[in-house]
Parts: structure tokens; sequence; C-alpha cells
């Protein structure tokens, strides 16, 4: 029996990615703060209407609980609450929260803490390949949120120097609470971010499709 083929589909705050597990070019289409869940379908419908797939895995910067979004992503437009993605899509589809897939992809054993720096900051963790997203973006920092201090928003308001000293301080701050064996950063300003703490490294934004196909894999921790 062939392997099935899988469209794994990276719904970011720029840009909805795909990419297939079978390989070939990733796709892409403008995302934005408008983009609604009906919208981001029929986009993806859009750009791989020539290729052949058997299942779908989504990435969602949101909540969600049994493949269904649990809340309105902050950095996008409105109808994801609990939208039926599989029947949309017309396949079998696994929907997660968009950290967690990409910290699924990234994960190379042990106890791994995932932090996203991309539009907002995107966190989970991934225990011998179970797969915990987390919600740390907004709990108190400072004098605000910790994503309202690492965020792309941020980043062009603080600066690079007192961005990166943001940055470091949530990595520390979050590593003293969760205790991982490593913490891996992940998302577009992750590059951007200079010289790393002790004990993190850069993984790649590559690594949200191999969760999204991790996601269908049988021998994978439930």
């Amino acid at each position: 029996m062939a392997e099935q083929v899988v469209l794994a589909v990276d719904v970011g705050g720029s840009h909805v990615k795909v990419l297939l597990s079978s390989g070939g070019e990733r796709r892409r289409f403008d995302s934005g703060p408008a983009l609604t869940a009906q919208q981001m379908v029929d986009g993806v419908k859009g750009i791989t209407g020539d290729l052949a797939f058997d299942v779908v895995s989504v990435g969602v910067p949101a909540p969600v609980r049994d493949d269904r979004v649990t809340s309105e992503p902050a950095n996008l437009g409105g109808g994801w609450l609990d939208f039926d993605f599989g029947e949309a899509f017309g396949k079998p589809t696994k929907v997660m929260n968009d950290a967690a897939m990409q910290a699924l992809g990234s994960h190379d054993g042990g106890k791994m803490l995932f932090l996203g720096l991309g539009t907002g900051l995107g966190s989970a963790m991934v225990v011998d390949g179970v797969v915990e997203p987390l919600e740390l973006a907004h709990l108190p920092f400072r004098k605000a949120t910790f994503e309202d201090y690492v965020g792309q928003n941020a980043r062009e308001r603080l600066g690079k120097k007192k961005w990166r000293a943001a940055v470091v301080e949530t990595i520390e701050r979050l590593s003293a609470a969760m205790e991982p064996d490593y913490v891996v950063l992940g998302g577009g300003n992750a590059t951007k971010l200079g010289e790393l703490p002790p004990n993190v490294r850069l993984g790649a934004n590559a690594n949200a499709f191999l969760g999204g196909f991790r996601l269908w894999d049988p021998t994978r921790p439930a």
C-alpha cells in the first residue's frame, strides 16, 4: 500500500504556505489581519488545484482542541472559531496550533521548549514526541505581556538591541519555569536574534511542514 501524501498548511500572519510530503516546491499566498478561515481554505485550494494529496495538516496561530480552533487568532480575520476544516477541504484534516506543529517538526528527543518569534509569540513543549501546545504569549511580562516585548511590533518599536534583550529575558524566564532540556527558536524573526543564549538553537521554518507530516505518522505517540 502506497504511503499517503500529506498536504501541510502553515498559516502565518504574513503568508499561508503549503508543501506536500511527497516533495515539490513550497507554495504560498499573502495572509494578513483580514484573512478568514474560509478565505484561507479557498486560497489553499487555489494554489494546489494541480496537486494530488490524501490528507491535510493545518497549523493555525490560535489555540486548538480536537482539530477545532477554540478562539479567534489575534493576528488574522474572523470565522476560525469551530470552523470545520475537514469539511471545507473535503479531506481528512488535522488541525494544530502553528507553534506546536513547528515544535513537533523541530523535536530531536527529550524535553524541548519551542518559542516562535514571528508576528506574535508562539510556544509549545514536546516531551518524548508528545506535543503540549502552550499559550504563553499573553502572560504578564514587565509592564505588559511577553508578546508585547518580543513580537514583530515590539521589534520595530524597541529597536534591535532592546528587542534582543527582551527576547533573551523571555527565554530565561520561561526556561526557568518549564525546565526544558533545550530550547528551539522558530518563526521569521529567530534568525535576527544574533548570538544565541546557552542551550538554545535555531529551528527552521520548514520544520512546520515536517511537523504537519509527522501528525499523520501512525508510530507517533498520541
